[in-house]
């Protein structure tokens, strides 16, 4: 899975902090091509992200949708990203993008991983026909050992 992003992270590699900043100054006025540039810049970092904070068996099974939510995730942090920052003791004081994104990419994938292995353990299951499905995947009506058993109880009067 992971292979089909190798081209994009080789094809955009890391930029130093200025050219981050102007592609981050311009993004927020409006330039739509250098967000996309900063984004598929930080692909290569929300991989390592997801490789570094999931369980391999997770990652390989949860890893497209963790990815796409990642970037979703880099576009916003663009927009409230603080070009003028000053740490503590008032000096001015430039922070990497990746500096700025890793707590909220980890957080999105720790949030992300847990709410699927929640569903996952309330899943209910039955068996039709010898193949275990989810109830809560729709199945048509006449194939329903339920929908038949009240379909009798409701005409047998």
């Amino acid at each position: 899975m992971w292979k089909a992003y190798r081209h994009i992270v080789r094809k955009y590699p890391r930029i130093s902090l200025q050219e981050e900043r102007r592609l981050i100054r311009e993004a927020k006025r409006g330039g739509k091509a250098q967000a996309q540039e900063l984004v598929l810049r930080h692909i290569g970092f929300v991989i390592f992200r997801i490789h570094k904070r999931a369980f391999p068996a997770y990652a390989k099974r949860f890893g497209e949708d963790l990815l796409s939510q990642g970037i979703f995730l880099l576009y916003e942090k663009i927009y409230t990203y603080n070009l003028r920052y000053y740490d503590e003791h008032g000096n001015f004081k430039p922070v990497r993008f990746v500096s700025y994104v890793w707590k909220a990419v980890d957080g999105l994938i720790l949030a992300s991983l847990r709410k699927e292995l929640h569903h996952e353990q309330r899943r209910i299951t039955g068996y039709q026909e010898g193949e275990e499905y989810d109830i809560f995947e729709r199945i048509p009506g006449e194939n329903d050992p339920r929908m038949a058993a009240a379909f009798e109880r409701a005409f047998d009067t």
